[in-house]
């Protein structure tokens, strides 16, 4: 008999009708064996029409997975009820059962939740009065095997009731998974035993023991996910504001008041309704998200990576705009969720508190010096709240008030306070956002306490900033989808300020004594903070956001009532806050047409200074690892050339003064090793003059020994760190031939080495000295031991033992994480960033072939290049070329330029090819 699933069978399927139906399946067959077969048959059928029905409901609701989850853990409970039937009436029956023949099988867990995502296990707890007996063992076997047999994945335990009381109080883990049992089938009454004994003998005289053992395990579970709840990949079940957090809320209400849903805490006045209402959304949006993930993945999978990320709001019904793309909306939204599910955590753990369930903390009060508090404002448990709501609230100021009085104490805010705050946002109107006394305690939040950062990101968190600042609402939880950035808008700008006021606290005078210097001379601090909380204001928006955020900032500025002066410089420093990274991180700055040009733009040494503090606080405040020697060294010499041309004219960066200057360091330094004054001589004269200004004086004096004695056939390198960029200085003399820049930086990117910065030259007498500046994949220069691998694989790829555009074939594929970002290739050609040369910028997705392909393309179109500046983005780069034609003029032919561009953007799309037919 070939078993059907009937046609019945739903989401909301009753399990009585599908036990009708499997007993006539089974009705004529005695045989164990085919007996387990047919009924895996027909319940396999089942499962995947009632999936097949669940998915299609879940696409008409994309967004909310309520429904979702609890009826897949109702077609859980039908097929183990079912399996459960056969096996006790069919595989194996009993006529009479005595008090040891009994079994419960009881869900545990999220299934015990009646939860579960669409991949989600099976957690089952076989329950027996005492010791199993043969019978009991023969059943849960023959359930498991068919429960194997329909694949679904089973974690089981087989325990008596004292089993579970003797366990559940030495492991925490087995504890949990008890307060959340549910009876599926089986033998009620020994469950209800269970549930009474559990209650009376464990669970009510280790209420405290509990809640700590269970917030301790969330830190731990945070510190493991990173710590941020602006995680950009997010564990979307144990990340910081997840699903577990809300699951660890649940199981610490019921163990303390024994509810069975969220909605039970309003009336026992832990949550308000606003609350439990904003529980219930964040719960309902982020089983959807952890379902979709399961259903795109067909496995348990809870990283919200990113090439999932675009997926899943596709699913959710998230649409791109002009502006942003849809997936950048969707974590918008995920991240605003993550953030409530914070604010509930806070309120709740009061709560706690207040019943002495918990010990309060004592951070914020066990090292403060002890202050009269402003009128108005009480120290509660060691956390700042307010002395009256009524008085509280008829000011609206002691809004903004509360988070200063907070700073200016060091002590935390009460939670209750928290709450007032976020249900009376609305106090916060146009004539608090312009009021003289309101600004005023906002930018003393800002200047006067030394810690800005931290009353900011509470601030952020409950809507004050977007209240007080309502420019700044946009971008409040924005993601950049992108590698580069590891936080959202706001958090980086957050970030930014905390980076500027450690400067000011003098916390990086090694590592940034620029900056120090700066900030100890004097700047205005009141422009400077503002800039730096508002430089990226303008995100989001289909227009360039430094131009948009400018005209935020002189808004906001003016509202504030700064000075006219202050007012253009804030928005100028947000209209130029890229400015000088990308003048540092993309041009040649030996150019003199480069630093005069940024001479130009940025007009006096104060806003040259500021510009260079905002810039160091922007990429330090983009994430851990992002600022390097490698920037500063550039930072520091694009600052002392300009500050010098500022103070002294710019003549100062007049050509033939820059070539003698270099020309007097060489000769000092060749002096001081012992050369003699006919071998200084012609080294002096063996270049052309374009080589003085572009490299630095120790980087000549190792060209001038490598060419010392060289042989025409003969390729010298060297090899040796350069701390002070944070880069290894890979030097090379050779003859000059068509083509020897792309076939050296086809050999370093062999080598696994980031091209950071290169220089190539030739002399009078036809040898080529080429310089690269590289980076490992961490973005540090190689160990010592891997020079000498480094030495082999490149004199190997320059002799043709390895063919780079062979080898670069199956290394050129993106990851696929990586491949969701959209990076649309831009070539520009600029004839007047250089005097001499012609700049070609090509900007596109980043893969380690790329520069070797765009180098060979040139050098077969007759284009001589000079030096290309690499800076990268994540999964983004920028490559600049200077570059002249064989005549050794600038690419003035518009038709040519054409060309180049064509062949240049068939390189790019040939390279991904390539990789993508070697790895098919």
């Amino acid at each position: 008999m070939t078993p059907t699933a009937p046609s019945l069978i739903r989401p909301d399927l009753d399990p009585a009708r599908l036990l009708d139906h499997l007993d006539r399946q089974l009705e004529d067959c005695h045989d164990p064996k085919e007996l387990r077969a047919r009924a895996v048959a027909f319940l396999g059928l089942a499962r995947h029409e009632g999936m097949a029905a669940i998915e299609a409901a879940f696409a008409t609701h994309p967004r909310a997975a309520r429904e979702t989850v609890r009826a897949i853990s109702g077609l859980t409970d039908a097929l183990v009820t079912a399996i459960h039937h056969v096996a006790t009436t069919r595989l194996h029956p009993q006529q009479s059962q005595s008090e040891t023949e009994r079994l419960a099988v009881l869900a545990v867990g999220g299934y015990g939740r009646a939860e579960m995502a669409p991949a989600s296990d099976v957690d089952l707890l076989f329950l027996t009065p005492w010791k199993i007996t043969a019978w009991a063992e023969s059943v849960v076997e023959s359930m498991l095997y068919m429960m194997w047999d329909l694949k679904l994945k089973i974690g089981h335990s087989i325990r008596s009731v004292d089993d579970c009381l003797r366990l559940g109080a030495a492991d925490m883990t087995i504890r949990t998974s008890l307060v959340e049992h549910r009876l599926v089938t089986g033998h009620a009454p020994l469950a209800e035993e269970l549930r009474h004994r559990l209650w009376t003998e464990l669970f009510e005289r280790t209420i405290p023991e509990f809640v700590e053992a269970k917030l301790d395990e969330r830190a731990a579970r945070h510190t493991r996910q990173g710590g941020q709840r602006y995680v950009l990949e997010p564990n979307v079940k144990e990340g910081k504001g997840g699903l577990r957090d809300l699951q660890t809320l649940y199981w610490i209400a019921k163990y303390i008041h024994k509810v069975d849903r969220a909605v039970e805490l309003v009336d026992l006045g832990v949550f308000s309704r606003e609350e439990h209402l904003s529980f219930w959304q964040a719960e309902d949006f982020l089983w959807a998200v952890r379902s979709h993930l399961h259903l795109i993945a067909g496995r348990p999978v809870d990283v919200l990576s990113f090439d999932m990320q675009v997926e899943v709001a596709r699913r959710m019904g998230y649409a791109d705009t002009t502006a942003r793309r849809a997936v950048e909306y969707f974590m918008q939204d995920y991240f605003r969720h993550a953030t409530r599910v914070g604010e509930l955590t806070r309120v709740f753990l009061t709560e706690l508190e207040t019943r002495h369930v918990r010990a309060a903390p004592f951070l914020g009060r066990i090292f403060r010096r002890r202050r009269k508090m402003r009128a108005g404002f009480v120290d509660q448990q060691g956390r700042l709240s307010y002395a009256d709501e009524a008085q509280f609230l008829s000011d609206p100021l002691n809004i903004l008030r509360l988070f200063e009085e907070a700073l200016r104490n060091s002590i935390l805010i009460h939670p209750d306070a928290m709450r007032l705050v976020a249900a009376n946002l609305h106090l916060i109107d146009a004539s608090v956002q312009s009021d003289p006394e309101a600004i005023r305690i906002f930018m003393d939040l800002l200047l006067r306490h030394g810690n800005p950062e931290r009353a900011l990101r509470r601030m952020n968190e409950l809507g004050v900033l977007a209240a007080f600042i309502p420019e700044f609402e946009p971008v409040v939880a924005m993601m950049q989808f992108n590698l580069y950035h590891h936080y959202t808008v706001d958090e980086h700008s957050i970030q930014c300020v905390a980076a500027l006021a450690e400067i000011e606290r003098g916390e990086h005078p090694a590592d940034l004594p620029l900056s120090s210097g700066i900030i100890e001379s004097g700047v205005n601090r009141r422009v400077l903070y503002l800039a730096t909380l508002l430089h990226d204001i303008g995100k989001g928006r289909p227009e360039d956001h430094s131009i948009l955020g400018a005209r935020i900032a002189r808004r906001i500025a003016t509202r504030f009532g700064f000075a006219q002066d202050d007012i253009d410089t804030v928005e100028w420093l947000v209209r130029h806050h890229l400015l000088m990274s990308d003048v540092a991180q993309k041009r040649d700055i030996s150019d003199p047409r480069t630093l005069r040009d940024f001479a130009k733009a940025v007009k006096t040494r104060k806003r040259l200074d500021m510009l260079l503090v905002l810039t160091v606080c922007d990429i330090r405040g983009v994430g851990p690892g992002t600022w390097n020697n490698w920037k500063a060294a550039l930072l520091r010499q694009l600052h002392r050339e300009t500050a010098a041309a500022l103070e002294n004219g710019l003549e100062e960066l007049n050509r033939d003064r820059r070539h003698a200057e270099a020309k007097r360091s060489l000769r000092h330094m060749l002096i001081a090793k012992g050369w003699e004054a006919r071998a200084i001589r012609a080294e002096l004269g063996r270049h052309y003059d374009a080589y003085w200004p572009g490299l630095p004086t120790q980087t000549q004096a190792v060209f001038a020994e490598l060419l010392k004695g060289i042989g025409p056939d003969e390729i010298r390198i060297d090899l040796r760190a350069d701390p002070d960029r944070d880069a290894t200085r890979t030097a090379f003399v050779l003859s000059d031939h068509p083509g020897i820049f792309s076939r050296l930086a086809g050999a370093l990117t062999l080598t696994g080495a980031n091209v950071v910065d290169a220089r190539t030259y030739t002399t009078r007498d036809g040898y080529a000295t080429a310089v690269f500046w590289v980076q490992d994949a961490e973005g540090h220069p190689f160990a010592e031991d891997r020079l000498p691998k480094l030495r082999q694989t490149i004199l190997r790829t320059l002799a043709g033992e390895i063919v780079a555009r062979e080898a670069f074939a199956s290394r050129d594929k993106p990851k696929k994480r990586n491949r969701e970002f959209k990076f649309p290739t831009h070539i520009i050609f600029d004839n007047e960033g250089s005097d001499i040369y012609t700049i070609i910028e090509v900007d596109t997705r980043d893969r380690p072939g790329l520069l070797y392909d765009l180098t060979r393309t040139m050098a077969a179109n007759h284009i001589q290049i000079v030096s290309a500046v690499i800076a990268t983005y994540g999964a983004q780069v920028v490559d600049s070329f200077y570059v002249k034609d064989m005549f050794g003029l600038k690419l003035h032919s518009l038709s040519k330029r054409d060309m180049l561009e064509k062949k240049l953007r068939a390189a790019i799309a040939e390279g991904v090819k390539r990789a993508e037919a070697e790895q098919a």
